[in-house]
């Protein structure tokens, strides 16, 4: 069928905006996801209403990942409004999850504006157990990341580890549409592990947990390798292992200006304040240059 033809060519060009999102600045990737959000919808009012729900929950698709790459952007407001229209659009396409899936993209802005409560509070609004599992296992793991910022480490162990189960039950129920939240993440409650343990003051324990996670992550995941591989850099500088930690971020840092993100810029200033205490060290000084390209690389978005 045409209908069929012409969702499958949108399908494909979400999955292309994903891999892009991967590799190059959010700000250069917006006009074209309001430009393909916009054409979905279009392309929904054209055809019979048996056929009208697929096409606009994958218009829901786009505008949650607009929203996703808006806050890559550093614009939380306009995140916000792109992730409003994406639970609007679900809800019209029959799917109520989204709404819940709103308040886990929100839980993650918390967390980098280090508000342990808000984000442990929005994270619990998704956690209903008439929810989708893939939704309930990121919204664990959110607020996971809330407590670990709290430095409150049982309720932080016992939501990854909720965590683990349900997203290992998401994936066992897979079907064949987009997974909401991250795609490019081989094991999303391992990777979190690690960097609750740094904010849980074990380091050591978050280096060895990054060191593995980071190993898995595919070539063309730009944007997670330069985000996982700065947070594996602070761990095993906090853990004393400075020279490591500067050949870990020395390979990486020249990918800052060519992804542009305002949340992997917050690491990358915690790395800079961490590595300020061992400024007498030769791979710190000779890494500082790119560290402050990184810096403000990152933060031009």
């Amino acid at each position: 069928m045409a209908s069929e033809s012409l969702f499958d060519s949108l399908r494909g060009q979400f999955d292309q905006m994903r891999l892009l999102g991967q590799a190059g600045p959010p700000t250069a990737l917006l006009p074209v996801l309001r430009f393909q959000t916009s054409s979905v919808i279009q392309a929904a009012s054209r055809v019979s209403s048996s056929e009208r729900g697929a096409l606009i929950h994958l218009a829901s698709r786009y505008a949650e990942f607009s929203g996703w790459m808006a806050q890559e952007a550093g614009d939380d407001a306009d995140a916000d409004q792109w992730l409003d229209n994406a639970a609007a659009l679900a809800e019209v396409a029959g799917d109520h999850s989204m709404r819940a899936f709103v308040h886990v993209r929100r839980s993650l802005t918390r967390v980098y504006k280090r508000e342990a409560q808000e984000t442990v509070s929005l994270a619990a609004m998704a956690q209903h157990s008439q929810l989708p599992p893939r939704v309930r296992g990121l919204a664990a793991q959110h607020e996971a990341l809330g407590h670990a910022v709290a430095g409150d480490e049982g309720p932080c162990m016992r939501r990854l580890e909720e965590s683990r189960d349900l997203l290992a039950r998401a994936a066992e129920e897979a079907g064949e549409g987009p997974v909401l939240g991250t795609s490019h993440v081989p094991d999303p409650a391992a990777m979190s592990t690690g960097w609750c343990l740094y904010d849980l003051g074990r380091p050591r324990a978050a280096a060895a947990v990054l060191d593995v996670e980071c190993a898995r992550l595919a070539p063309n995941a730009t944007r997670n390798r330069l985000r996982y591989g700065v947070r594996r850099a602070l761990a095993h500088a906090a853990s004393g292992e400075v020279e490591h930690a500067c050949h870990i971020a020395g390979d990486l840092l020249g990918l800052a200006p060519q992804v542009s993100s305002a949340t992997i810029a917050c690491d990358l200033r915690a790395l800079d304040r961490e590595l300020s205490r061992f400024r007498s060290c030769d791979a710190v000084a000779a890494l500082q240059p790119s560290l402050n390209l990184a810096l403000t690389g990152s933060s031009r978005s």
